[in-house]
């Protein structure tokens, strides 16, 4: 998550105010103050420091995804036929142009790339993998394994 060097600048009241606001990002700050042991104007203090120097980088909603119609997730092996510098480039800023892909991650292994690819159903999937994934830079083939069950999951 952090460099180690970067991680020895934060206290334990800094851990606990992103411990805190990875849970729930919309408490007040008089709430997180609360939480970590803190008076409101240190914990705010803290807050505005922690994201001035990128320790947090944003806020954002927790979808539901069942509700969105959004349940089909598989995770995509994806390897490149070309994986000079520019090659990955072009990969990547492609990539980041296809909603359905939630995650996008380099491989050290056997392929190159996996991604986490959230859908509506089956179908849905197939659509983005040979229109949009297969036909993304450099890419020489694919493999999918769709998920079953999800145990543990704090995407979206």
């Amino acid at each position: 998550m952090m460099k180690a060097q970067e991680a020895g600048d934060l206290d334990h009241f800094d851990m606990r105010i992103m411990e805190a606001l990875s849970e729930d990002g919309r408490m007040s700050v008089l709430e997180l103050s609360r939480r970590v042991g803190l008076s409101k104007t240190p914990c705010q203090t803290r807050l505005k420091r922690l994201v001035d120097e990128g320790y947090i980088l944003g806020f954002r909603a927790s979808l539901n995804a069942a509700k969105l119609g959004l349940e089909h997730i598989a995770f995509t092996e994806v390897k490149l036929s070309d994986t000079r510098e520019k090659a990955l480039d072009e990969f990547n800023a492609a990539v980041r142009k296809i909603k359905e892909v939630e995650e996008c991650h380099m491989i050290a292994g056997a392929f190159d790339y996996l991604l986490k690819v959230r859908t509506t159903d089956i179908r849905k999937y197939r659509r983005v993998l040979g229109e949009k994934i297969s036909s993304l830079p450099s890419v020489a083939n694919t493999s999918t394994f769709v998920v079953m069950e999800s145990v543990k999951d704090t995407g979206m």
